[in-house]
């Protein structure tokens, strides 16, 4: 019987490489949402319904395709919260993400969140203004920490038990689901709440929702770190070489 040697992991990229993939992602994630939110709007102006499952399903397909993409190159996080779990939760491996990486990676993903609602604006020629969408409710922030937190049980059981290739259909699927099952629509994400900001849109959140909405978000990122240490409390063997799992 012959044996074979596994073979090595791939390189990880360089960081300069991982930050564009982030800034690109995260800008055109939020290009997706802000623009099918506005030709939503456009196309069904009667029925709030129906502009949730147009924008909804853009989201989904969007997001899939942008993890399959860029998730080779920077892991596709295109979110603060997923980048800092996933520092977290590899911190004690030599191998796992680096902290000295944990800012530049929130950084272009702000940027980009920002970048690709100004995007979307001057695609449909909505001028760029504040929105003036509240939606700091109890029941929103309610909804978002119970979002983030199963995005980040989603993400983080796949790779726990060596099934990040699943990441793309699952993450996609999971922000399609809280769309509607959350008060909030699942923003989950504090780069593109930021960026979301910036769209007075179907899509858009006021300024003043933004602080309150990333509290929630790091609440539900820290309940879903708890609940995967819990059911998951051991790697696969799999290498962990960078974040280059597809994580969104």
């Amino acid at each position: 019987m012959t044996t074979h040697d596994p073979a090595p992991p791939a390189p990880v990229p360089p960081l300069a490489r991982r930050l564009l993939a982030e800034l690109l992602g995260t800008a055109l994630l939020v290009t997706v949402v802000v623009g099918s939110g506005i030709a939503a709007a456009q196309l069904s102006p009667d029925d709030v319904g129906i502009q949730l499952l147009e924008n909804s399903t853009a989201t989904v397909l969007g997001l899939a395709v942008l993890i399959l993409v860029l998730g080779p190159v920077s892991g596709a996080h295109f979110n603060p919260v997923v980048t800092i779990t996933d520092w977290w939760l590899s911190r004690r491996d030599p191998a796992g993400f680096s902290a000295a990486h944990v800012w530049p990676y929130v950084a272009a993903q702000t940027v980009g969140a920002v970048a690709g609602c100004l995007l979307a604006n001057a695609m449909f020629d909505i001028g760029t203004t504040f929105s003036g969408n509240e939606r700091a409710s109890w029941g929103h922030l309610l909804g978002e920490v119970v979002a983030t937190a199963g995005l980040v049980l989603l993400i983080f059981s796949l790779v726990r038990t060596g099934r990040a290739a699943l990441a793309a259909p699952a993450v996609g699927a999971y922000i399609g689901a809280a769309y509607w099952f959350t008060s909030s629509t699942s923003f989950a994400n504090p780069a593109v709440s930021v960026g979301r900001m910036f769209s007075d849109t179907f899509a858009g959140i006021a300024p003043t929702s933004v602080p309150a909405f990333v509290v929630a978000q790091a609440v539900g990122a820290a309940i879903g770190v708890v609940l995967v240490l819990v059911l998951y409390p051991t790697e696969a063997t799999t290498p962990h070489h960078h974040p280059g799992e597809s994580h969104a």
